[in-house]
């Protein structure tokens, strides 16, 4: 639970650095973190705080779609899925076609052909089953290579972030996947809260 809160003090943090959002930023989300805040909150309220950060990730990453169209951010991006989906060291064929799904129905993501983003994801998780180490440094590489642009590295987190929380679980093998791009990616893995 405090990993979430953690997220929804930077996430708050995120929405006021913002600015630009104007009288919305006050709307009823806000609120909603404030009184969440630290409550430690039971099952039931948690649940909704993480279905209101996956929603918040996902506005920012639709704010800055129109500059997520490079090669880079898609594969990286790609790799960055199937590592969350590999995380725990085994991808169920339903898990892997959830996560697919949730690839290609992802609106940031629609910027790329569908058959582009499965073929890139299904070529990692392969790799991953057949020799995880190598699967997964071959994976980090290929995330590496966004760390050009600040802003499509965050992307790419926030894309795991949202592919990693859309069943409401976040695992810890999810949140160390999630550190480790954030390494090679050479961002804070706190601006995340992971």
């Amino acid at each position: 639970m405090a990993m979430w809160d953690k997220i929804k003090d930077q996430a708050k943090t995120f929405q006021q650095s913002q600015g630009t959002r104007g009288a919305s930023g006050h709307g009823p989300g806000q609120q909603g973190y404030g009184q969440q805040g630290h409550s430690g909150g039971s099952g039931s309220s948690s649940g909704g705080s993480k279905a209101q950060l996956i929603g918040l990730f996902k506005s920012q990453l639709a704010s800055v779609k129109t500059e997520l169209k490079s090669g880079a951010y898609r594969d990286a991006s790609m790799a960055m899925c199937a590592l969350v989906a590999a995380a725990d060291g085994q991808v169920e064929p339903a898990e892997r076609q959830r996560v697919e799904e949730l690839i290609v129905s992802n609106e940031v993501l629609q910027n790329f052909p569908a058959d582009q983003l499965r073929q890139r994801f299904n070529q990692h998780v392969d790799k991953l089953i057949a020799n995880f180490e190598l699967g997964r440094s071959e994976a980090l590489q290929v995330i590496a290579k966004a760390a050009k642009k600040p802003a499509e590295a965050r992307a790419v987190i926030q894309t795991g972030m949202v592919i990693a929380g859309a069943d409401g679980v976040f695992e810890p093998s999810e949140q160390y996947a999630i550190r480790e791009a954030c390494t090679a990616l050479g961002v804070p893995p706190s601006e995340f809260g992971v």
